[in-house]
């Protein structure tokens, strides 16, 4: 394929075409998008599309979880899929390759420690850039890190461009495989930090115990029994007690101790444990706020989206509610963050990963 790169004066001068990708911590598969951005301003008006793993896949990255197994031929199969991936979305799309300026390419992370400085994310972003013939961002988190930062949340800067125009203080709520908040204030500041479990105990609960890939709709929580006694040892980690910003792992959380309950109990137990971080987070906002936008798998969940609703005691919607597209928000949000990774600005800031200053990041593979 013939390679398609962008020249720094076209950077600098116009609303560039994105195409972000994003294979989150639940490991079901890839998100694709395509915006227009300048990085400041964006029009997230193009098409999307999601893309399952195949199982062969998933198997690879949820064994390499943690840095565990055969990490090489995990990132292999991440960045072949990605490939195929982009490769299924130009063509069901009708967009050329030099239709795309640039592709954000946020790999599958495997392991996130910034305690000790670090964080992975597996695939081969120059590997990817010469099989599809387009210049691709990669490594967005490093340099944050590096810097002392937490590596995440990193959508935090296009939920606030997202946002221009809605009523603050606001608060975006992404239930991915671990749930993340940001808090937009009325001075457009950023607090951003990972709030607790998300869907991925809940998925890993239901597919030990019945080989299902997720709780549909909530509905095997909704039917159970939540253990107050397990909630509770459950919220006393430590990470609660923390100051924000703060990141965790998926797997920071031990939960060997419901091993005993049955499915429905255990899935109403976690479901309860992801609600009561919630309300464990909003306790460190600087004020309450007057609405939470949900996105992420878990705005489909309707017994979690019940459970936060009574607990917030506040407005709380998908983010569909204000146009915004809750599938493809973080892919979105990574085609964003390219386009400010070329431009030099800022993907990371003191609010929202801990950093001291202003961060960029991400690193260059022309195609």
């Amino acid at each position: 394929m013939i390679g398609v790169s962008v020249s720094m004066l076209e950077v600098e001068t116009r609303m560039m075409r994105a195409v972000g990708l994003m294979s989150g911590t639940s490991a079901d598969g890839i998100d694709v998008a395509l915006i227009r951005t300048d990085g400041e301003a964006v029009a997230a008006d193009g098409p999307w599309a999601s893309y399952a793993h195949d199982e062969a896949t998933r198997s690879a990255v949820l064994g390499a979880f943690g840095g565990r197994g055969d990490v090489e031929a995990a990132a292999r199969a991440v960045t072949s899929a990605h490939a195929k991936a982009v490769g299924r979305f130009l063509a069901e799309t009708g967009t050329a390759p030099g239709d795309v300026d640039i592709i954000g390419f946020h790999g599958q992370t495997i392991l996130h420690e910034p305690e000790n400085g670090r964080t992975w994310q597996i695939g081969d972003g120059a590997a990817l850039a010469a099989e599809i013939g387009i210049d691709v961002i990669d490594d967005f988190r490093a340099a944050d890190v590096a810097a002392g930062g937490e590596g995440a949340p990193f959508a935090p800067a296009y939920h606030r461009a997202l946002a221009h125009g809605l009523e603050r203080p606001l608060a975006v709520l992404n239930l991915g495989g671990v749930a993340n908040v940001t808090y937009i204030g009325e001075d457009d500041d950023l607090i951003a930090f990972d709030t607790g479990p998300g869907n991925a105990l809940i998925d890993d609960w239901v597919r030990a115990r019945s080989g299902a890939r997720m709780d549909e709709e909530g509905r095997l929580a909704a039917s159970g029994r939540v253990e107050r006694t397990m909630l509770a040892a459950l919220l006393a980690n430590d990470y609660f007690d923390r100051p924000a910003p703060k990141s965790l792992d998926r797997d920071h959380f031990d939960t060997a101790l419901l091993a005993g309950l049955d499915p429905a109990d255990g899935a109403a137990t976690l479901a309860a444990f992801t609600i009561a971080a919630v309300v464990r987070a909003r306790d460190l906002l600087p004020a309450p706020p007057r609405r939470w936008l949900v996105t992420g798998g878990g705005r489909l969940n309707g017994h979690l989206m019940a459970g936060l609703r009574a607990a917030l005691d506040a407005q709380v919607a998908p983010v569909e509610a204000v146009g915004w597209r809750g599938d493809a928000l973080e892919a979105e949000a990574f085609a964003f963050l390219a386009v400010r990774s070329l431009k030099g600005l800022a993907l990371s800031f003191p609010g929202t990963t801990g950093v001291a200053r202003p961060m960029t990041g991400g690193r260059h593979h022309a195609a």
